[in-house]
C-alpha cells in the first residue's frame, strides 16, 4: 500500500468505474456528455417546455403593473384636487355663531286675546341650542336615526353611501335617488347650501333656492364630500351638531329643534321626553309629511320606529322603550286645536308686508281672537253639519263672531274638506246678500222719521226699468198680504214691501246707510238693491250688524290689537279698527233693533232663538237659494253665518232661517254659556191704526199700486211719492 508521506495511505486507482457511480471525477460529478453523432458533433440535450401557468401569471402581472400605475397616479391627482377643494371651502367657512340662524326672513307670532300663542307665520326660530343644552333624549334620537357612526367618521361614510345605493337600486330607483346615505355632516352641508347664498337673480323664490340646496344626484354628492370634510376640519363634532340642531327645518314653519319643541309640545327642547324626542327626530326625513299637526297618528308611528332604533343602539333600556311606545307624544293644547288659521291669515293680510309675509325680523302681533269663542264656532259648525247634512256633502259654511266695536273674536273660514283649500269664505267670498240686506232699507226709512208701525201695501208690483223693461218682484211664499206694518214686512222678510220702501226713501239713501255701516262693494243700481242683489263678504255684513248693535255707529272689523318687534317694549302699530262715525240716529237704531227681535220671536229666524236671552237678527236667502245667511246679535256679541257651495250650486231645501240659523244658534249657545242675560238697547214703538184705502190705492189697469201708508204722515206718503217715481219708469 503506497503512502503520500503525510500520514494518508496510498490507494491504487480503480481501473473501472463502479456501475453505481454514473458521475465521473473528470466531469465534476456532472452527467457525461452525450455521445457524438455520426458527423462527430455532440447533440444538445432536449429543452424542457415552460409551464403554462407561468405565462398566465406573467400576463396578469403585466396588466396589474399598468393598472396600478394608473391607479396611484389618478389617486394622487384626485387626492390633490380633493385637498385643494377642502382647503377652498375651509377658508370660506365662517364661525359657527354666524351659521346658527339661517333664515332668510323672520317670523310672525300671533297671540290671542289672553296673550297666548295660537298661530305662527313665516319661519320661527326658537333660539340657539347645542348638543349639551338639548335633552339627551333628543341628541340620542337624532344620532340613532340619522347617523349612528357620526362620532367615528370624517364627514363622509362610504359604507353608508354604498348601502344607500344598494337600497335605491333594489327599489327600482336611480343609484342616487331616494336614500342618499348622507352623514349628519353632509346634511348640515346641505342646510348651508354648500356655502352658496340666496340670490334673487338666480332663484325666483326662496323655496326654489332651498329645493336646489336639497337636491340629490351624483354631482351634488361629489360637491358635498369636500365641503363636509372641510367642516370636519374646521369645526368640532358638537359645533356641527349645533349648526344642524338650529338650522334643520321641522315643519309648520319651524327652524331648529327649540322652535319645533315649542310649536308642537309647548316646552323647551331641553325638557323633551324620549317619545317627544323621537317624534321630532322623525321630522328630519320628511317635515311636512310627518308633522304632528298634519297627521298625529302618522307622526306617532314614525316615532315608534325611532324608539326601536334608540333601544337597538343602547340609548334606551327595554323598559324605557316600552314606556315611550305605551305613551306616545301628544301635541300641546294650542297645537292640537290648530285653531284660528283663517283668522290668522286675515290678520296677516291686513299687516304691512314688510312686517308680515316679507318681514326679515321676528314680529309679535297681539290679536282679538278669543280661543273659547273660536272653539265654540268650530264645534257648532261640526255639530250641525254632522247631524243635518248627508255624508259626502260639499256644502260650505263660514262663521264670524265679533264684539259690538268690531273686534273679531272668532272666525271659521270654511269646512275642512279635501278640496276646500285655504280659501277664506268669511273674508274672501263675495256673495249676494239676499234678505240679510233689508235692515239697511228699513234703517234708511226709520232714520227719515218713519215708524216700525207705519203701514205698507203688500200687493203685486211692477216697475218699468229703463233699458230693461218691466220688473215684477215676488214674495218668497208667492202670496200677498195687503196692508201690513213695516215691522211685519221685516219680520216675515216680504220682498214687495221692502222694494216699495226702498223706492220711497230713495235708493241713494239706502246705499248711503249700507256703505256707512261698512259695505264697501259696488251696490246694485236698480230696484233689486232692496232685495240684496249686491254682493258682500260675511265679515262686512257681520261688521255692519255690529254697527247696529253699537247704537247706529259705523264699525270697522279688526283683529290686531298691536304689533311689535320681538323683545321691544313699544308697539310699532296699534289697533287697526273700531268704532267710526254715526250712520243713523240712535232712536232709529233702537227701533230697528226692536224690529229685528221680532224676526226671531215671530218671524223667519225662529230657529236662532236662545230662550230667555234677547236676540235680534235677520235671515237671508238669494235667488235659487245659492246663498243662505243668518246674522244676528245678543247684547254681548254679533255673529254671522253664511252657507252655500263654492261653485254656486243652489242649495236644496236650505234657507237662511234653516241651517244657517241653526248654526248660529249652536254657536251662540256656546258663546253665551255662563254669561249673564243682558237686555238689548231697543225702543218698542206705539201701535197705529191701519189706514183707510182711498181711490189712489185702486189704480186703473196698467198703473202701479204702491199702497197707502199711515195717514198721520200726509207730507210723505209712500203712495204719492212712488206713483210719481215709478209712473215715469226708472
Amino acid at each position: 500500500m503506497a503512502s503520500t508521506g503525510k500520514g494518508r495511505p496510498l490507494v491504487a486507482d480503480r481501473r473501472y468505474a463502479a456501475k453505481s457511480e454514473p458521475r465521473s471525477r473528470a466531469t465534476g460529478g456532472k452527467p457525461p456528455p452525450p455521445p457524438p453523432n455520426r458527423s462527430g458533433t455532440r447533440r444538445k440535450p432536449p429543452r424542457r417546455p415552460a409551464p403554462r401557468h407561468g405565462l398566465i401569471m406573467r400576463f396578469f402581472l403585466f396588466i396589474w403593473r399598468i393598472v396600478w400605475g394608473i391607479f396611484w397616479r389618478v389617486t394622487a391627482v384626485g387626492a390633490m384636487i380633493l385637498a385643494c377643494a377642502v382647503l377652498y371651502f375651509y377658508v370660506q367657512l365662517p364661525p359657527v355663531s354666524a351659521l346658527i340662524d339661517g333664515r332668510a326672513r323672520g317670523s310672525v307670532t300671533l297671540l290671542d286675546a289672553n296673550d297666548q300663542v295660537f298661530a305662527w307665520r313665516g319661519e320661527t326660530f326658537g333660539g340657539q341650542v347645542t348638543p349639551k343644552t338639548v335633552s339627551p333624549n333628543l341628541l340620542h334620537a337624532v344620532i340613532a336615526t340619522e347617523d349612528k357612526r357620526f362620532y367615528h367618521h370624517f364627514g363622509v361614510s362610504p359604507r353608508g353611501i354604498i348601502s344607500a345605493v344598494a337600497i335605491n337600486l333594489r327599489a327600482g330607483r336611480g343609484a342616487f335617488e331616494g336614500n342618499g346615505g348622507s352623514t349628519i355632516t353632509q346634511q348640515t352641508a346641505k342646510l348651508l347650501c354648500l356655502g352658496v347664498a340666496y340670490d334673487q337673480k338666480i332663484w325666483k323664490t326662496e323655496s326654489a333656492y332651498e329645493d336646489d340646496c336639497r337636491s340629490g344626484g351624483l354631482v351634488r354628492k361629489i360637491k358635498e364630500v369636500p365641503y363636509a370634510i372641510a367642516m370636519e376640519v374646521k369645526y368640532t363634532k358638537d359645533e356641527i351638531l349645533t349648526i344642524y340642531f338650529n338650522r334643520a327645518y321641522l315643519g309648520a314653519g319651524t327652524r331648529g329643534f327649540e322652535a319645533a319643541a315649542q310649536r308642537y309640545f309647548g316646552k323647551s327642547a331641553a325638557n323633551l321626553s324620549p317619545a317627544e324626542a323621537a317624534m321630532l327626530a322623525g321630522l328630519l326625513k320628511a317635515p311636512s309629511k310627518y308633522a304632528p299637526t298634519n297627521n298625529l297618528q302618522r307622526a306617532q308611528d314614525r316615532a315608534a320606529v325611532i324608539i326601536g332604533l334608540m333601544q337597538d343602539q343602547g340609548y334606551l333600556t327595554a323598559a324605557e322603550a316600552a314606556d315611550a311606545l305605551a305613551n306616545p307624544a301628544q301635541l300641546s293644547g294650542a297645537a292640537a286645536r290648530n285653531a284660528g288659521g283663517a283668522f290668522a291669515d286675515w290678520v296677516m293680510e291686513g299687516t304691512p308686508s314688510y312686517l308680515g309675509k316679507d318681514t326679515t325680523q321676528d314680529v309679535v302681533i297681539k290679536t282679538t281672537l278669543d280661543p273659547r269663542l273660536q272653539k265654540a264656532a268650530e264645534d257648532a259648525l261640526t255639530a250641525v253639519f254632522t247631524s243635518k247634512l248627508k255624508e259626502g256633502s260639499n256644502a260650505q259654511a263660514a262663521i264670524v263672531v265679533m264684539s259690538a266695536d268690531g273686534a273679531v273674536r272668532a272666525m271659521v273660514g270654511g269646512r275642512d274638506l279635501p278640496q276646500a283649500g285655504s280659501f277664506n269664505r268669511a273674508t274672501q267670498a263675495l256673495r249676494q246678500t239676499g234678505s240679510s240686506f233689508k235692515p239697511f232699507v228699513y234703517a234708511a226709512a226709520l232714520d227719515k222719521g218713519w215708524s216700525p208701525m207705519d203701514y205698507v201695501d203688500d200687493s203685486p208690483l211692477t216697475i218699468n226699468i229703463k233699458g230693461s223693461g218691466p220688473w215684477t218682484p215676488d214674495n218668497y211664499d208667492h202670496q200677498f198680504k195687503g196692508i201690513i206694518t213695516i215691522a211685519q214686512a221685516m219680520r216675515e222678510s216680504r220682498n214687495v214691501p221692502a222694494v216699495k220702501i226702498s223706492e220711497a226713501v230713495g235708493r241713494d239713501a239706502v246705499r248711503a246707510v249700507a256703505q256707512g255701516f261698512g259695505i264697501t262693494t259696488d251696490l246694485a243700481a236698480g230696484p233689486a238693491l232692496a232685495l240684496g242683489a249686491s254682493e258682500a263678504t260675511l265679515l262686512e255684513m257681520t261688521g255692519a250688524y255690529a254697527g247696529i248693535l253699537n247704537g247706529g255707529t259705523s264699525v270697522s272689523p279688526y283683529g290686531m290689537r298691536e304689533l311689535s318687534l320681538r323683545g321691544a317694549s313699544d308697539p310699532l302699530i296699534g289697533q287697526t279698527g273700531g268704532t267710526g262715525e254715526r250712520v243713523i240716529s240712535e232712536t232709529a237704531d233702537k227701533e230697528l233693533i226692536w224690529m229685528m227681535t221680532q224676526v226671531i220671536q215671530n218671524g223667519t229666524g225662529g230657529r236662532a232663538a236662545l230662550g230667555d236671552r234677547p236676540v235680534a237678527g235677520k235671515t237671508g236667502t238669494t235667488s235659487e237659494a245659492r246663498d243662505a245667511w243668518f246674522i244676528g246679535f245678543t247684547a254681548d256679541y254679533v255673529a254671522g253665518v253664511w252657507m252655500g257651495y263654492d261653485n254656486n250650486t243652489p242649495l236644496k231645501g236650505v234657507t237662511g232661517g234653516g241651517l244657517p240659523a241653526e248654526i248660529w244658534h249652536e254657536t251662540m249657545t256656546r258663546v253665551e254659556d255662563g254669561l249673564p242675560i243682558t237686555p238689548l238697547p231697543l225702543i218698542v214703538p206705539e201701535p197705529k191704526t191701519p189706514p183707510v184705502m182711498d181711490a189712489q190705492a185702486n189704480p186703473a189697469p196698467g198703473d202701479v199700486n204702491l199702497g197707502p201708508v199711515q195717514q198721520q204722515r200726509p207730507k210723505d206718503p209712500i203712495s204719492a211719492i212712488l206713483q210719481d217715481l215709478l209712473g215715469k219708469g226708472n
